[in-house]
């Protein structure tokens, strides 16, 4: 029921842009290490080409895919259909971080609405392209987003979110140093 494509294509794309949340999936390469699933939204999400996308990243209480893909590069975007017909969408990708003022900040910044708690931009080059049937998903009705993030960050200001993210953005569970870190987006 699986299928496999080298690229993303017009439906893949059109089917991303329909979805209201995301999946990011990161590992370190210890088998010791925590594995990091985070669900996104807040329509962040953004296909660049057939074989880039790119997510804008608020900031938050962990820092763990920048960590991981700093360590070995290897991320993973899943998409799943909650209403219409069943889907699932997986994007196999090498990602990076990029953060303000690096080179590519202003090209890419410019593809989304920027909040106040944006932290960085992570970037993936895409190998691999899944589908699967999606009959286990389940319906869900979207109702909206959340305005909890927005607000916080409003709270917390400028300074205390630069505050914020040198106490909490710095390291993974496991201690490995994210791109704010290092102050590089961690590209090979």
């Amino acid at each position: 029921m699986a299928k496999f494509f080298d690229a993303i294509n017009d439906h893949h794309t059109k089917f991303i842009s329909q979805q209201k949340m995301f999946f990011v999936a990161t590992a370190p390469l210890s088998g010791e290490g925590h594995v990091n699933l985070s669900p996104k939204g807040l329509d962040s999400f953004r296909v660049l080409s057939d074989k880039r996308v790119a997510y804008m990243d608020i900031v938050g209480s962990g820092n763990e895919t920048s960590a991981h893909i700093l360590e070995n590069g290897r991320i993973t975007f899943m998409f799943c259909a909650f209403e219409g017909a069943p889907n699932i969408l997986r994007l196999y990708g090498k990602g990076y971080t990029v953060l303000p003022g690096d080179k590519e900040w202003d090209e890419l910044s410019a593809c989304f609405i920027l909040p106040l708690g944006v932290r960085q931009i992570i970037v993936a080059d895409i190998y691999e392209v899944s589908t699967s049937c999606g009959f286990g998903v389940p319906f869900y009705d979207y109702v909206g987003e959340r305005e909890q993030a927005k607000k916080w960050a409003e709270n917390k200001g400028v300074e205390g979110l630069e505050l914020y993210k040198q106490e909490k953005n710095l390291s993974s569970l496991d201690g490995l140093p994210t791109a704010l870190a290092v102050g590089t987006k961690g590209e090979d």
